[in-house]
């Protein structure tokens, strides 16, 4: 277990940072002063929104600190890759998303360290371990926004490889993804078993309530039905790898997955179930709607 969160899970999230980056182009940056409205529609979402939705079912779930901590770490965290598939898969705006992904994932750098600290405070009280912010964010920037870094410059500098690559790696990305997953539910199966009719509910209404809440913000700022899909989806999927990773990185007393990482790796498993109609449901939406 020590191997695989010393050296798999650090290895593994840097991976899939990397084949995130690697699909992206500097033009998915300069669409962001292009597409104003839309892509800050769908920041605000995602990093505003997101965690007070978390915040509010928490209460209403009753959850225990420990795994509140884990609900807000995962709300903290931006979209990743299986944001853009999703998106891609039901019709949406590709390019937004991607810019979403990008832009937020390496804004995480500072957004991620502060808010992870004010949630450990809040809800463990006196029994809060330490963060360093400035730590937290060091091991933030190498596992997530440097390996992002690198993948933009390899598609960059060498546009022939990353496009011949990119079918491989994401496959790589995947399974990585699969053996994290799983590897801390392993480690906290017990703890799994205990909440799981609390825990899993709370995930998947936390998904629903964002899709949901993306789509009508959307709506009613006169999105087109592609951004709207995109800004729905941006915003009720979040990166449980992410999630894993910092509560992983704020137990420094672990030997293993601590349980800060259970909700992010039983939201792994259910956010499938919530993405899945919502994909099949947003495929069959006409096209319409204003543009800015």
């Amino acid at each position: 277990m020590d191997i695989l969160v010393n050296v798999v899970l650090p290895l593994g999230l840097a991976f899939i940072m990397f084949s995130l980056g690697i699909g992206l182009t500097v033009d998915d940056f300069k669409r962001v002063a292009k597409r104003p409205v839309a892509f800050f529609t769908g920041a605000v979402c995602q990093i505003v929104l997101v965690p007070v939705v978390a915040f509010v079912l928490i209460q209403l779930f009753g959850l225990t600190a420990e795994l509140a901590v884990g609900v807000m770490i995962l709300s903290f965290c931006p979209g990743g890759v299986t944001s853009n598939i999703i998106c891609k898969l039901a019709k949406g705006d590709v390019a937004l998303s991607v810019s979403l992904t990008a832009v937020v994932s390496l804004f995480s750098i500072v957004t991620v360290p502060i808010l992870v600290a004010w949630a450990v405070t809040h809800f463990m009280g006196s029994e809060a371990v330490s963060v360093s912010i400035t730590g937290l964010a060091i091991s933030v920037f190498l596992i997530t926004t440097l390996p992002v870094l690198i993948g933009i410059l390899v598609r960059h500098f060498a546009s022939h490889f990353a496009a011949a690559s990119e079918r491989m790696i994401s496959m790589i990305a995947t399974i990585l993804f699969v053996v994290i997953v799983v590897a801390a539910l392993a480690a906290n199966w017990a703890l799994f078993v205990e909440n799981l009719l609390v825990l899993g509910p709370a995930l998947i209404a936390l998904n629903v309530v964002l899709i949901f809440a993306g789509s009508v913000i959307a709506k009613l700022l006169g999105r087109t039905l592609h951004e709207l899909k995109t800004i729905a989806i941006e915003t009720g999927v979040q990166n449980s790898t992410v999630g894993i990773a910092i509560g992983t990185l704020i137990a420094a007393e672990a030997t293993g997955f601590s349980a800060f990482s259970l909700p992010s790796a039983v939201y792994g498993i259910t956010m499938y179930f919530v993405t899945l109609p919502v994909i099949l449901g947003f495929r069959n939406m006409n096209s319409g709607g204003s543009q800015s």
